[in-house]
């Protein structure tokens, strides 16, 4: 596909989680040597994603996401602690759980089946609500995680991004954005 497009549906974090994410980042950074940290302006909650995707292809799963985030509702969810990825042995993904409520846990569900429908090979591993925040490049032993303060994030949009991969990391561009409960579809901001 020559004009195929990396793509994802993620859930759009608020602005207040972001700022708080910086503050923890800088604070995790003391605690944790070793993480490389991404940027906190690409954090975002993936509830699919899908790779190389025509835009032909896109639009169909676009059509399909609509219906799904006006049968959610916008929701306040819990942030459900640090944890690392592979839960044994040397960790490589610094990762905070969210405590999604089981609207959100369905809407998920559906683009699963919008991607199967768009004939994308199926998920095989199980969905677990999480933002990555960072990745160790060299093995290390497994830390102690430190708790964090109670937060929760206020959901208001599913957005299927364009993800570009440049030198200086990945850059998110909004194609569509679905305000969740409403039928509408939104243009994405400039």
């Amino acid at each position: 596909m020559t004009d195929a497009v990396r793509a994802f549906v993620a859930l759009e974090l608020d602005a207040a989680l972001h700022e708080r994410l910086e503050r923890w980042i800088e604070d995790l950074g003391r605690h944790l040597p070793g993480v490389r940290f991404g940027p906190v302006a690409n954090a975002h909650l993936t509830l699919r994603f899908l790779g190389p995707s025509s835009p032909a292809t896109l639009d169909r799963i676009a059509r399909a996401l609509a219906p799904a985030a006006a049968d959610c509702p916008a929701a306040d969810v819990p942030l459900a602690g640090l944890g690392t990825f592979p839960s044994r042995g040397a960790p490589r993904i610094l990762w905070l759980g969210l405590d999604l409520p089981q609207p959100m846990l369905a809407l998920q569900e559906r683009c699963e089946r919008a991607a199967r429908a768009a004939r994308f090979e199926p998920e095989t591993r199980p969905f677990r609500p999480h933002l990555t925040l960072g990745r160790w490049r060299d093995r290390v032993a497994r830390p102690h995680l430190p708790e964090i303060e109670p937060f929760a994030t206020r959901i208001e949009r599913l957005v299927l991004f364009r993800s570009d991969l440049k030198p200086s990391g990945a850059v998110h561009t909004a194609l569509y954005v679905f305000p969740l409960g409403t039928a509408a579809i939104l243009p994405p901001s400039p």
